[in-house]
């Protein structure tokens, strides 16, 4: 392995995992069009090499951050009148991410620190635009200027992973507005409707995690109403900074209302202006425009969600609007931390997600009596064995049990709380009836919650009932269409599918998750688990080779013991054998 300087360009398109979801085939042709006729093309044009295609996104390697600039300028400028002329959509759009910095070589791969950065640039551009680090903007010459005149600066930000803060400037010449594709029309009767993120308009990325909590107290407070259908916070993260209508965010996610706003920082206090929309005519019912100090925010947010409620049910009685109100932080420190704690524990990178838990550990500290640190941490304890990073399993599973438990006093209708105590007893435990119950009441307490609904459909595919299995993972995902945590959600569809012995679809929602995040250990067993149902059995090893570099230590012996979930005799036996034809090592 040799290290030289390089400068590094990362492409991902913009709302793959939806596409892939809703149109499979299709994207997928048309991503490969796309690739061999113009990336690939405009790569050597500009004296570049294209190190990894994967299915999302293209990695590319320049000798000098103007070529690498040059490039990024004439392929977004190539996708947007591809996209203006094209009858197909909808439209693939692409963010790159450009960084300069010395590299890694072993073979033709490229590793390390620059290509980290480039990936995560990439995050923080506009559909169809570029984010680049200073030192690209640095070493553009002349023939640049025009182009770099017109770059943003959006200052020092901390990227996921990346040890010090980047400052980062944004080229927005050939961004794009993203139509994404329509989910099936929901069978749901009831009144449906998604929060969006409160735009920051102070500017400081700091306040993002103030907005993103404001959001998150009020979208919990609807969804425990049964009278309404709520969209999941997470799922309206891809319309962050955008200012769509209300009609196309209605087809987009299926809801009949939606809440939009805006917060300031202002001094001490905070101006929070909020309307709410119904998206059929694209008219505002109600618009709302709130100054107060931090300290009264929690009030803030009640009045707020009364106000929805007012106007969308509103025969919902006070009695259930009061017992749907949920306990709240007394200081946003530890509210903070959760946040920041979701953020690793969704990462699955080994790092980040070890500083997860001193996050909940510190929010725990700050206000021992928020029922959502502790929930979380008890997911977290399940998550290090199901990955196979804990030292002590049997430790693992004593202590998120202890976690779930302690979050259920402290909150009994706690949705999150009673859902993970249930998916525990069933995981780690592997007593599923005793899960079942705490599962049900998750589902009662908050009919709207995603991972109830998803960690229900778990402990039913556990019991080998694959079929309800199925509906309720499902009922997860459509309660939650684009969640951050999404490949949680079609591991669990995989595994549902699984049970039901339908390994072509098991196989598709596994390769998806996989797609969202390589790194979840977990999921990669049910790849290979479903490829040997389906005799593909030379992929299945393949798969088993990949799983072992993530997993050194896997042995069946020990997953059969510690962690193999079904309590179905016959399903258990079946998994082992297709994890034994893989190869696996006992």
């Amino acid at each position: 392995m040799t290290a030289r300087p390089a400068a590094v360009a990362f492409a991902d398109i913009v709302g793959y995992s939806i596409l892939m979801a809703t149109e499979e085939r299709r994207t997928h042709a048309r991503w490969m069009a796309l690739l061999r006729t113009l990336i690939q093309p405009v790569t050597t044009v500009h004296c570049g090499r294209v190190v990894d295609l994967r299915g999302d996104g293209v990695l590319a390697e320049f000798a000098t951050a103007a070529d690498a600039l040059r490039w990024a300028l004439e392929l977004q400028r190539a996708m947007l009148d591809r996209n203006r002329t094209a009858a197909e959509t909808p439209h693939i759009v692409l963010r790159i991410g450009l960084h300069v910095g010395e590299v890694l070589a072993q073979d033709r791969n490229i590793f390390g620190d620059a290509v980290n950065i480039a990936a995560r640039l990439q995050e923080q551009a506009q559909p169809g635009g570029i984010a680049l680090s200073q030192p690209v903007l640095d070493q553009a010459d002349a023939s640049l200027a025009k182009a770099v005149a017109g770059a943003r600066d959006l200052g020092l930000l901390e990227l996921k992973n990346i040890a010090r803060p980047i400052r980062i400037h944004a080229i927005d010449t050939y961004a794009q507005r993203v139509a994404l594709p329509l989910p099936r029309p929901s069978p749901h009767a009831l009144p449906s409707i998604a929060v969006l993120p409160l735009h920051n308009l102070g500017g400081d990325p700091a306040d993002d995690y103030l907005a993103d909590g404001v959001v998150e107290d009020i979208v919990v407070s609807l969804a425990a109403l049964r009278e309404l259908f709520v969209i999941a916070r997470t799922s309206t993260l891809v319309f962050r900074g955008a200012e769509p209508d209300p009609r196309q965010l209605g087809r987009a996610l299926g809801v009949r209302y939606v809440l939009m706003g805006s917060i300031r920082r202002r001094g001490e206090g905070l101006r929070i202006s909020v309307q709410l929309c119904e998206t059929q005519g694209g008219g505002t019912l109600w618009g709302d425009r709130i100054d107060t100090g931090a300290e009264q925010l929690f009030e803030v947010q009640d009045a707020i969600v009364r106000r929805v409620v007012a106007g969308i049910a509103p025969n919902v009685r006070s009695a259930e609007l009061a017992r749907a109100m949920r306990q709240r932080p007394e200081s946003f420190t530890a509210y903070d931390h959760t946040l920041k704690a979701l953020a690793g524990i969704h990462s699955l990178f080994r790092d980040v997600f070890d500083q997860a838990r001193d996050h909940l550990a510190a929010a725990m500290t700050e206000d021992p009596d928020f029922a959502m640190p502790v929930a979380w941490a008890a997911r977290w304890h399940g998550l290090r064995v199901g990955q196979g990073w804990s030292p002590d399993p049997a430790q693992d599973a004593k202590a998120a049990s202890a976690l779930a438990q302690r979050a259920i006093e402290l909150d009994p209708q706690n949705a999150m709380a009673l859902a993970t105590y249930g998916h525990l007893r069933s995981y780690l435990f592997h007593d599923c009836a005793s899960g079942r119950p705490y599962l049900d009441q998750a589902l009662e307490a908050c009919p709207n919650s995603a991972m109830a609904w998803v960690l229900s459909g778990a402990n039913l595919a556990y019991l080998g009932r694959g079929a309800e299995a199925v509906r309720h993972a499902e009922q997860g995902l459509q309660l939650a269409p684009f969640d951050q945590g999404r490949a949680y959600q079609y591991s669990f569809l995989a595994i549902a599918h699984y049970a039901q012995g339908s390994y072509e679809e098991s196989l598709k929602w596994a390769r998806l998750s996989v797609s969202e995040n390589p790194f979840y250990t977990s999921v990669r067993r049910s790849v290979i688990v479903a490829l040997a149902g389906l005799g593909r059995l030379e992929e299945a090893r393949a798969e088993a080779a990949r799983l072992l570099e993530l997993e050194p230590d896997f042995r069946l012996g020990i997953y059969a013991r510690v962690r193999l979930p079904y309590e179905q005799v016959a399903l258990r036996q079946r998994c082992m054998e297709h994890l034994r034809a893989a190869g696996l090592p006992e």
